[in-house]
């Protein structure tokens, strides 16, 4: 890298960083009252723990060396490699990257938390993502982007469409059905606490996403632009579908569904970004929104799972489409890391290893999430909090204090 490159890096690093505290605004604010500054916390405590799981661990077994094509070693321990000395891996070995990394890392277990808001006890969450990130993260890290499995089968993740949204949103549906459903759920109208904040997360989320995408060129270049470009267009592409699907089924268009079709708009295009036209990106952001709209309001009711803020519905289900779309329509033109075309320009062999993948990747986040939850409920003593702090809320079961000590109304 020369130093524009660095530069570009750290400016998308510290993008990507804002993120988190953008996701906490967004599921903040569609709980209840009495449980935001607990949604809040679920994301902040992430910014701690998958700092330090980072440097200690997370990306030595991500990127230094290779043990079956899943996992790395622990040569870089602590970050201790020679930055500077050493030039035989460009980018992997670079304090640069690990830094850009880091922050995807801290964002991947974070977004799993939207699944289990107001009934998961905060002590068993952070066990939990501690061992979920150690267990599925840093082995899928590995596989896509460290030279493992996936990347030598020929499948293509540009930015984290297996790594941080697939395998987030598998294992939100896993866990949600291992908590069970929160008290009184379907009993009595439920409403987002503050909308405002809603909207406000979702911009933080739209704005951290170009460095989320454009980042992952790792460098100031064309590719870069094009990332940027079809990031924007897709979400922006989302938006506009769900704000139609809702006029068309309710006759009104509301800002928390603005805000959720334009997540699920960045969710879809993240694995393509890099590999998909610029065109592609309106009918990957179009699709994405009826697609997830069904999987909430259609799914989601005849199953009877409780994902508190449709963590599966919205990344899960748009991770999915969004590799399947890679599939479909990138060209080796825009990237040549891509091996094949996609199946739009008459090849089918990058469309299948993309749905391989895929059913990898699902694979790996419910074993590993049925492992970590386990571990979690042993040393907790159960995962779910009783049914008295439930009732209290969590702001002041778990954590002993509100976001509104003025508020005495009911919510």
């Amino acid at each position: 890298m020369d130093h524009g490159d660095f530069s570009w890096m750290l400016v998308c690093s510290a993008l990507v960083f804002i993120m988190t505290p953008g996701l906490a605004f967004f599921y903040g604010g569609l709980v209840k009252r009495k449980n935001v500054v607990n949604t809040i916390m679920s994301s902040a405590i992430m910014m701690g723990v998958g700092s330090i799981l980072w440097v200690l661990i997370g990306f030595s077994l991500s990127f230094s060396g290779d043990i079956g094509g899943v996992i790395g070693n622990l040569n870089w321990f602590g970050l201790n490699f020679d930055t500077f000395a050493d030039t035989t891996h460009p980018y992997p070995n670079t304090l640069v990257f690990a830094i850009f990394q880091m922050m995807f890392a801290i964002i991947a277990p974070a977004l799993i938390t939207g699944a289990v808001s107001e009934r998961m006890k905060f002590s068993s969450l952070v066990i939990f993502v501690a061992l979920w990130s150690i267990i599925v993260y840093y082995p899928l890290a590995h596989m896509v982007w460290g030279g493992g499995f996936l990347f030598q089968i020929g499948s293509v993740d540009f930015a984290g469409g297996n790594v941080v949204h697939i395998s987030s949103g598998i294992s939100a549906l896993v866990l949600s059905f291992l908590l069970g459903k929160r008290r009184n759920l379907g009993k009595a109208p439920y409403h987002p606490h503050n909308v405002p904040f809603v909207f406000l997360g979702a911009a933080l989320l739209w704005f951290g996403w170009f460095g989320f995408n454009g980042g992952s060129a790792l460098a100031a270049n064309e590719l870069a632009a094009h990332a940027f470009m079809t990031t924007n267009t897709a979400a922006a592409s989302a938006l506009l579908s769900w704000i139609l699907i809702e006029v068309i089924k309710n006759g009104k268009p509301t800002l928390v569904g603005t805000s959720t079709g334009l997540v699920i708009g960045l969710v879809a295009i993240t694995p393509g970004a890099g590999f998909v036209p610029i065109w592609a990106a309106i009918i990957i952001g179009a699709l994405v929104s009826p697609i997830c709209y069904y999987f909430i309001n259609v799914i989601k009711p005849k199953f009877g799972y409780d994902d508190a803020l449709d963590v599966f519905g919205c990344h899960g289900i748009g991770g999915l489409w969004g590799g399947i779309a890679t599939g479909i329509f990138a060209n080796t033109k825009i990237n040549s890391a891509a091996p094949w075309n996609g199946l739009i320009y008459g090849e089918v062999t990058l469309f299948l290893r993309q749905l391989a993948a895929i059913v990898i990747t699902i694979i790996i986040a419910v074993v590993g999430t049925l492992i970590a939850a386990k571990i979690a409920s042993l040393i907790t003593k159960g995962i779910k909090v009783s049914n008295k702090d439930e009732m209290i809320g969590l702001d002041v079961s778990e954590h002993g204090e509100t976001a509104y000590p003025a508020f005495n109304g009911m919510d």
